[in-house]
């Protein structure tokens, strides 16, 4: 119930803000892997997409419509007898008519192609804010996931360098004990004596 009313405010709150298209930014691409996008992600990125592909295909049949309108005009230009003060053979007129006739129909289709490529800007918008309100959400959990693992690697590391620190020390005590004894055995026996020590434990060790 909290997770809708927080996706429900963000909405709100991010209706009226200009938004880039999410489906073409690669940041959001790179934020996501495929398998942290919900359900509803997957949904709304294949609604946007899908718009904006109708989108392009009405632009393009209104183009490639607007051309052979123009086409149709010429030729119906082109079959008018002007010398004769618009008088035409029986082919010709089968010709005009039928050219008008596809004309009227293209103009039919041109009228419903641009009403509908007029409504998709803001079919487009409405499925990207919600994508937008669905990725944040989604983001901002990830977010905050990250962020207790960084806190545990924090302190993980925080433990590790004091266990370290600890080391050092001992390590250094190990090393001036070590010494003193060294040096001591040696200031009493001698180095000769030391020598022998060395070689006999060193065999030791070995074996």
């Amino acid at each position: 119930m909290a997770k809708r009313k927080i996706k429900s405010d963000l909405h709100m709150m991010i209706k009226d803000i200009k938004l880039p298209i999410l489906t073409l930014d690669n940041q959001w691409h790179t934020l996501f892997t495929e398998d942290q996008k919900t359900e509803r992600i997957r949904e709304l990125e294949l609604k946007v997409n899908n718009l904006l592909k109708r989108q392009g295909k009405l632009i393009n049949d209104i183009d490639d419509m607007k051309k052979l309108k123009k086409k149709l005009i010429n030729d119906i230009m082109m079959n008018m007898d002007v010398k004769n003060s618009t008088v035409v053979d029986k082919k010709k007129e089968k010709i005009l008519e039928k050219n008008k006739e596809y004309i009227n129909e293209i103009n039919d289709k041109i009228d419903k192609a641009m009403d509908e490529l007029g409504d998709i800007p803001y079919q487009i918008r409405n499925a990207n804010a919600e994508l937008v309100s669905e990725s944040m959400q989604t983001l901002y959990e990830l977010m905050l996931k990250r962020k207790e693992q960084l806190t545990d690697i924090t302190e993980r590391i925080d433990k590790m360098r004091e266990e370290l620190k600890q080391m050092i020390v001992k390590k250094q005590d190990l090393e001036a004990n070590y010494t003193n004894i060294y040096t001591y055995m040696h200031d009493l026996l001698g180095g000769e004596v030391m020598n022998i020590l060395d070689n006999e434990y060193k065999h030791i060790a070995n074996n």
